[in-house]
């Protein structure tokens, strides 16, 4: 029973460290600042939304392409808090990731408001520190 007890204990401790183990973040300039050029705060949209990402301070470049000052965009769509950062960022309905580089999408989405924020990730969809990350857009489909 001792060596039951022991065991459980030993995967449970270690089970922690793991979880408090981070992966390692890029670094982003202090001033880098990633924001939505369109649709603008408070906007009302018949039909698709169209959705423009800008960036200053960094660079866009593809997941995958370890490249210093780079990243690429992750819309956060009706997300109420931002997920953890020290972690590669969820791909669901929510988490929109475009690792190819892309700097613009189209919506359709349903009428009603909706919340739209941009989280610039590194190479391994994960955060910079500090993360990049713009306001949050309330937009009103109609």
């Amino acid at each position: 029973m001792w060596k039951v007890c022991l065991l459980g204990w030993w995967v449970l401790g270690f089970g922690s460290v793991l979880a408090d183990e981070s992966l390692p973040r890029s670094a982003a300039p202090a001033d880098a600042v990633v924001y939505l050029i369109s649709p603008k705060a408070g906007e009302k949209i018949h039909g698709d939304v169209v959705v423009r990402f800008g960036l200053k301070g960094m660079g866009v470049a593809p997941a995958g392409v370890n490249l210093a000052g780079t990243g690429h965009h992750h819309l956060l769509l009706d997300v109420a808090a931002l997920p953890d950062l020290n972690l590669p960022l969820p791909k669901d309905a929510q988490h929109l990731h475009f690792g190819a580089g892309q700097t613009e999408t189209t919506l359709k989405l349903p009428a009603g408001k909706h919340t739209l924020q941009l989280l610039l990730g590194d190479q391994l969809h994960i955060p910079h520190q500090p993360p990049v990350v713009s306001e949050k857009v309330t937009i009103t489909v109609e």
